[in-house]
């Protein structure tokens, strides 16, 4: 018999999906307890189309390297000298609600 859906790995995925393009939050930001949980909830995700690009690390940094960002710049979304994302500019505040 095959286990039951984590219920929290379905939250983190349906966060994910509501990052709106050209705006990123952190893995902290998405299961504050356990920003690792986050990573591996990606890590094994099978979606295609799951926007797992739009999730960076708390200092703006990549955990994708090129990637990553060649899907983070068609979208817009600033980074600064070092290749970190510019979060003060493109994280989505916690205060809104994706669509």
């Amino acid at each position: 018999m095959p286990a039951a859906p984590d219920p929290r790995h379905e939250r983190i995925l349906a966060a994910v999906r509501a990052i709106p393009q050209g705006w990123v939050r952190t893995y902290g930001d998405l299961w504050p307890a356990a920003p690792r949980l986050t990573g591996t909830v990606l890590r094994h995700a099978r979606d295609p189309d799951l926007p797992w690009h739009r999730v960076v690390r708390a200092d703006g940094s990549l955990a994708k390297g090129e990637r990553q960002r060649a899907l983070l710049d068609a979208e817009g979304v600033p980074f600064d000298e070092q290749g970190r994302v510019v979060l003060g500019v493109a994280r989505l505040p916690e205060d809104v609600e994706p669509d």
